[in-house]
């Protein structure tokens, strides 16, 4: 199967997945598929690989190839902010299946990978789905390419047209770190759903507002986070985006 990214560049589809676990750093709302682990460390990978990367104030979505065998080797992708109401969560297609397959480059030449602009919230959040627009829900999916564990790519009529995260919370994480291999406990499940509430729409725009309810809940969730015992690097995680909410909008009402 040949995959089209950004109007004619291309690349086919192979056999062989990254074998590498995803980073969900959840303060930035980056996913990261690399083996990198710090800035410099990710500035050389950039250096030594092709394809679609972030370039001064232009910042959308990547992945990168090795120019020898134009293989796939690492992909960052940025969580569309922009949640889908319920009724267009729904329609996601629960087929085809995931099918695990690598990328490798049809030639060696840079080219831009467009971010997503809505996202989709499975049951439970068990998985995100990130599309280039609504309308891609209107017709059936060509192919699921897992191309890392959990990760994988949506194609329709030949064109990448966003990705989805399964079992977000496990990979939850800050910046480069690796996440925690255990899994995620349940009341960090929970958790996670309500930090996903406020950090999208509509509840995110009542924050904003500084509406009371809303910085209610945000202090509730912001506490429970704090207090939590156990699964302490996810905790963490997440914390410092809603910190950062607190902060910001905190003071206007709730407990602020």
């Amino acid at each position: 199967m040949k995959l089209t990214l950004d109007s004619d560049w291309t690349a086919t589809v192979t056999g062989e997945p990254l074998g590498i676990a995803p980073r969900f750093d959840f303060r930035d709302f980056w996913v990261r598929v690399a083996t990198y682990t710090d800035a410099k460390e990710r500035e050389r990978f950039q250096l030594d690989t092709f394809g679609s990367q972030d370039w001064l104030w232009d910042t959308p979505d990547e992945l990168r190839f090795d120019p020898v065998g134009r293989d796939l080797v690492g992909a960052e992708f940025r969580m569309a902010a922009v949640a889908a109401d319920g009724e267009d969560c729904a329609r996601v297609p629960a087929t085809p299946a995931v099918h695990p397959g690598g990328l490798r480059a049809d030639e060696v030449r840079d080219f831009r990978l467009e971010v997503t602009t809505d996202l989709c919230r499975g049951p439970g959040d068990g998985v995100l789905t990130c599309l280039s627009d609504l309308d891609v829900l209107d017709a059936p999916l060509d192919a699921r390419i897992g191309i890392a564990p959990d990760v994988a790519l949506l194609v329709q009529h030949g064109t990448v047209v966003g990705w989805s995260l399964t079992d977000p919370v496990r990979y939850v994480t800050t910046t480069f770190s690796a996440p925690d291999p255990a899994p995620p406990a349940p009341a960090t499940r929970l958790l996670f759903t309500a930090c996903l509430d406020l950090v999208t729409t509509p509840l995110f725009d009542a924050v904003q507002s500084r509406e009371p309810a809303a910085l209610a809940r945000l202090h509730e969730v912001h506490e429970a986070l704090r207090a939590q015992c156990g699964d302490r690097h996810r905790a963490d995680a997440m914390i410092a985006l809603i910190a950062d909410l607190v902060e910001n909008y905190g003071q206007g009402g709730g407990n602020g």
